[in-house]
């Protein structure tokens, strides 16, 4: 099962959003509120792995002949 992180949405001015992790099935609908405080939340995005492929993209990496990783690493 996948860990998703969400966080609190402030009531108040000046209050701050917590994070926190729970797990949970893909199936499963995104929480709405917190398990234990039952104050709103949403899910944040977080960045994971992926597969990226084509060099259609403008400015990429591979597209500009060498990107940070240097030429013959493999990756172009």
């Amino acid at each position: 099962m996948p860990t998703y992180v969400y966080e609190t949405i402030p009531q108040f001015e000046g209050d701050l959003p917590k994070r926190f992790e729970i797990r949970q099935s893909m199936k499963d609908n995104a929480l709405t509120q917190h398990p234990d405080s039952g104050q709103p939340v949403r899910r944040v995005p977080i960045g994971g792995t992926g597969v990226m492929g084509g060099s259609s993209s403008a400015g990429s990496a591979s597209s500009s002949g060498g990107g940070s990783c240097g030429t013959g690493c493999g990756c172009h």
